[in-house]
């Protein structure tokens, strides 16, 4: 695809995002940024937030992931299902009876102030990470598609991206987002449809010989029994499971949406089509994997190989075909989608970021109008540095990135899944001053003891490790008892 038509489509696609930041910015409140005034329709929140949960890792690193995972991925699609039922019955509830704005405010109703601020750095930490990774892997697309033809450096065109963002988000946060983030889905959505559509018309493929072509492929295993495996299925599942509910139930920035919904009950509904709505999506790109390999193969299109046998750069395998085998159509919804998924995957992260910062630690409720708004775009600012930065470090990284973003979750939401279970299901009161220590002990010692049963036993933990995190992290407030 020719540099000119790749700009024309960023310019299309950001253009349409701003006339949705003037209308969205009209009548706001100084609440608008933060709340959205709590008047989102829970099913256009629930369809935006799928191109949120989505993000460039789906769009791109879950269809390649299947070269070295086959589908065992689905494993812990399902266990997220699973997950949403407790957010749906159990968080949902608890969130909309305190009216939280930062969701770390049970933290100290229930434990204390220092818990409060452990749990809420807990998750500046996680998902500033989180949006860098993501929005790392779209970046490196776009400047694949279009900046190096240019010959603008990697550390421009992440700025620019960055720059994009803040001018449509800076003026209503939130309620701006669950707008845009319902153009975003429907982009992703549309990329991997186009995308399965012209692979199968270069086969002469009708929709049962397509399914019939998936599921007898090699790559067609969904289920793992090996106990040693990382991918073995009650490792998965319970990951699933265990994920889900921190990276969704206990994250700022997912729960931030959901709570724009005018009530509780509309927010329950929001979740639960959401959690269906994403399985089904996350299926379908599974299976365009599988599509994707299947022409490779077929085109004699060599992927490289590490010492091991394994596939590296999966993460190329869906650029390079969409932009420069699948013809004009198949690469024009590619790069909606990968542009989507950049803006989706970093816009609402750092609303989240900034709230949850001038709300735990700034109490920027306390703030008059003008100061808060002052506030609130330095923050906002910042965290854009903070990601740009992470990006940069990341910026050499190879394989899978999705891989990465739910290790690296293991370690950074497990203290958070600790605090609200301990919190919720026991009546125990502990010594709130000592928590940040258990919070920075439990993650270590989990680091530690996968290392020893990898070396001495070759057994992964996988991303169960959240569950190992959680539970040291359980453990270790039973340790600071309170005595009556």
């Amino acid at each position: 695809m020719s540099p000119l038509l790749v700009f024309s489509v960023i310019i299309f696609y950001f253009a349409l995002l701003m006339v949705i930041s003037y209308f969205t910015s009209r009548n706001r409140s100084d609440e608008s940024f933060f709340t959205g005034d709590r008047e989102s329709p829970w099913f256009l929140v629930a369809f935006g937030m799928i191109g949120a949960g989505l993000s460039g890792v789906t769009f791109v690193s879950v269809p390649g992931m299947v070269g070295n995972n086959y589908l065992y991925f689905y494993q812990f699609i399902l266990g997220n299902v699973v997950g949403y039922l407790f957010i749906t019955f159990v968080l949902i509830p608890l969130y909309y009876k305190l009216r939280l704005v930062s969701i770390y405010g049970y933290l100290k109703e229930r434990y204390g102030k220092r818990s409060y601020k452990t749990g809420s750095l807990f998750f500046l930490v996680s998902q500033s990470f989180g949006a860098a990774l993501r929005l790392l892997l779209a970046a490196k697309i776009l400047q694949f598609a279009f900046f190096d033809a240019m010959n603008v450096p990697f550390f421009v065109t992440v700025i620019i991206i960055l720059l994009l963002v803040w001018l449509y988000t800076n003026k209503s946060g939130i309620k701006t987002i669950v707008w845009t983030d319902t153009m975003q889905t429907i982009f992703l959505i549309l990329g991997a449809i186009l995308t399965i559509t012209a692979i199968m018309q270069s086969f002469g493929f009708t929709v049962g010989d397509a399914v019939r072509e998936v599921t007898q492929h090699r790559y067609f295993e969904v289920f793992n029994w090996e106990g040693k495996s990382s991918n073995n299925f009650y490792k998965q599942f319970i990951a699933g499971i265990l994920i889900a509910i921190a990276m969704m139930g206990l994250d700022q920035n997912m729960m931030q949406k959901t709570l724009t919904c005018k009530n509780r009950w509309d927010a329950q509904k929001n979740t639960l089509t959401y959690s269906l709505i994403l399985a089904l999506t996350q299926f379908l790109f599974l299976g365009l994997g599988v599509l994707l390999y299947i022409y490779a193969e077929n085109h004699n299109i060599v992927l490289p190989r590490g010492a091991e046998g394994q596939l590296l750069d999966t993460d190329t395998l869906f650029p390079d075909l969409a932009l420069n085998h699948l013809g004009l159509l198949a690469g024009i919804s590619f790069l909606l989608g990968i542009i989507a998924a950049s803006f989706s995957s970093v816009d609402s992260a750092l609303t989240a970021l900034t709230t949850s910062f001038t709300y735990d630690f700034l109490e920027i409720s306390k703030k008059s109008g003008e100061e808060r708004k002052k506030i609130k775009n330095r923050v906002l600012f910042g965290f854009s540095c903070v990601v740009f930065i992470i990006i940069m470090l990341f910026s050499s990284s190879r394989g899978d990135v999705i891989s990465l973003i739910f290790n690296v979750a293991g370690y950074t939401y497990g203290p958070l899944l600790g605090l609200y279970l301990f919190g919720m299901f026991t009546k125990i009161e502990i010594k709130d001053r000592w928590v940040p220590l258990i919070c920075i002990m439990a993650p270590s010692l989990t680091y530690f003891i996968g290392l020893y049963l990898k070396k001495e036993f070759d057994f992964d933990f996988g991303f169960v490790s959240i569950a190992v995190n959680g539970l040291l992290t359980f453990l270790g407030l039973l340790l600071l008892k309170r005595k009556k």
